[in-house]
């Protein structure tokens, strides 16, 4: 794990390091990560192939960018789905696309020069050219490059915006998070306290995450799922007013013993559902609970991402964090895995819930 401090340094020391010139980069290999198999069931690292590529030419208002930090997201499962999600479902055999954050190589856009930080949605590539209208600045972040990909990326902005938006908090109300150490979640617990003073409980599946959250976070109370044999008494201790906002990113079980406690009118935000990304085109039949939303006249909502940034939320949310960063009031952590040829490995471990914050891989140069 490396925290925001030594990313900082590190993102001094690449700013100094010379690039190499257009010239020399018959040196330099291009590869990607393919996805070479539709999974059926879990994710495995066997369902990606490492290629060779060539080097990527850069056209007019185009950028040539070196990736440095690479995203793994839950949503990469779904996009491996052979039924239609929010988009029909990807080809087998297509570069597994993804968030980046990185240096420029080569610009022929006005906005960028050789040495920036830039991120973007370039994919599992070494190397990767990108029109620059598409790109997103870095000069003026104000942290890591890293961040970019995280608490001041789009799991911030879906943490952010999908509570501030979508879950009508008010002063003082229940606010009950699952996957609260991840990326999304631990914003999400914390944005509740910032904003609303509201009660927060994380629901996690390590003593460590636990511990975090408490500890370092601030929620009011974390519950291990793991070691807890009944998740709605757990709830019931934790929640003893009921719940009035459910922040969701798993499904399944937990949702089911939330959905036994949920208060009138209570607001349930669908954000993620990863214990159920492996069995999406063969789902479990799991308990029926719609009835309950007859008598509490409950609100269930999906969230996602592309549509804050649609309605150009994104800025704001992005800006009050970083604000709150610099303050010391809102922490974040990152999960890093140093090299290019690490990526799937990194997805696969996400998945299973081996990161803690947000999950990233690293590749230095």
């Amino acid at each position: 794990l490396l925290h925001c401090c030594s990313l900082a340094q590190q993102y001094q020391k690449d700013r100094s390091i010379p690039l190499f010139q257009r010239q020399d980069m018959a040196e330099h290999n291009n590869q990607v990560w393919v996805w070479k198999e539709r999974p059926e069931g879990d994710l495995t690292p066997s369902h990606f192939e490492l290629q060779d590529a060539d080097m990527p030419s850069v056209g007019d208002g185009q950028v040539l960018v070196q990736g440095r930090f690479y995203s793994t997201d839950p949503y990469m499962r779904i996009q491996m789905s052979a039924k239609n999600t929010w988009e029909n479902p990807r080809q087998v055999g297509g570069v597994q696309e993804g968030g980046v954050a990185g240096v420029v190589i080569e610009s022929k856009h006005e906005g960028f020069a050789p040495g920036d930080y830039v991120a973007g949605y370039l994919g599992w590539r070494r190397y990767a050219v990108c029109d620059g209208d598409k790109l997103r600045s870095l000069k003026s972040l104000g942290a890591p490059p890293s961040t970019s990909l995280g608490v001041l990326g789009m799991p911030g902005v879906t943490a952010h915006c999908g509570l501030t938006e979508k879950g009508a908090v008010k002063e003082g109300e229940c606010v009950v998070v699952s996957g609260a150490a991840g990326a999304v979640g631990s914003i999400v617990g914390q944005v509740a306290k910032l904003k609303y003073n509201a009660r927060v409980v994380g629901i996690a599946g390590t003593d460590e995450k636990v511990q975090w959250l408490k500890e370092e976070l601030g929620f009011d109370v974390a519950i291990n799922y793991k070691t807890s044999p009944d998740m709605k008494a757990a709830l019931q201790a934790a929640c003893p007013n009921g719940i009035d906002v459910y922040f969701d990113n798993v499904g399944g079980p937990i949702t089911d013993a939330v959905f036994e406690l949920i208060n009138l009118r209570a607001r349930v935000l669908i954000c993620g559902q990863i214990s159920q990304y492996n069995d999406l085109d063969k789902p479990a039949q799991g308990p029926r609970f719609l009835h309950r939303l007859i008598y509490t006249r409950a609100r269930i909502e999906g969230l996602l991402a592309r549509d804050f940034f649609a309605a150009g939320l994104n800025v704001a949310a992005w800006e009050e964090m970083s604000k709150w960063i610099g303050e010391g009031k809102l922490k974040y952590r990152e999960s890093i895995v140093k090299g290019f040829e690490n990526l799937p490995n990194a997805l696969c471990g996400m998945m299973s819930g081996g990161n803690i914050g947000k999950q990233l891989v690293q590749v230095d140069y």
